[in-house]
């Protein structure tokens, strides 16, 4: 496929089947990742893999407060998700990398970094990852962790590691468009300024 036959077919799917992936999809969707650019090529991101119904069922389990929660949610068809990935930060691989002398700084200064880029890295992997699930003809929807505290406890999380949000990716179903879509794209002239705002 185009590369911008991929940009235009990304969308946010929230209704999927439940068959299984392609095995090779899969390792493609996690190499693809592995490719992001990252500061000081640090690499600060981790990936936690859930494959099946089993291992998504935990993941559920772990972001919902409870089953009558789930039932509440409105988009009931990302439950048949087969393959979910949730992209870690790791703080501590930029602090640490910042550190080494072929940077310059000798301390582990947090207050260097306006922006934490350990975030906006492991959002570039997360950004592959949906592009390349859309290379593969599936569909993939980012979303966000609203339980971090019992997701990690589910899944072991060592502290310095932080969820930017989760990847729930398989075969699309007919869905629901979101409701935010009727917003249409901003202009071209809104968010494009050339030389100055």
């Amino acid at each position: 496929m185009e590369f911008q036959d991929v940009v235009r077919r990304r969308r946010m799917v929230r209704a999927f089947r439940d068959a299984p992936l392609d095995r090779d999809a899969v390792e493609r969707i996690l190499a693809n990742a592995r490719r992001a650019p990252s500061a000081g090529f640090s690499q600060g991101w981790a990936f936690l893999v859930l494959e099946g119904a089993d291992e998504t069922a935990r993941f559920w389990a772990a972001t919902f407060a409870d089953d009558a929660a789930r039932r509440r949610f409105r988009w009931q068809g990302l439950f048949a998700a087969p393959l979910i990935i949730v992209p870690l930060a790791h703080k501590s691989a930029y602090l640490d990398r910042y550190a080494e002398p072929d940077k310059g700084w000798t301390d582990r200064d947090e207050t260097r970094w306006p922006v934490p880029y350990w975030d906006v890295d492991a959002g570039f992997a997360a950004l592959l990852m949906l592009l390349t699930a859309v290379d593969a003809d599936l569909g993939a929807l980012f979303f966000g962790i609203f339980e971090p505290d019992r997701f990690r406890t589910a899944f072991g999380i060592p502290d310095d590691y932080s969820p930017v949000g989760a990847l729930a990716i398989g075969h699309p179903a007919p869905d629901e468009p979101s409701p935010s879509l009727r917003r249409g794209h901003r202009a071209a002239e809104d968010v494009i300024h050339r030389g100055r705002w």
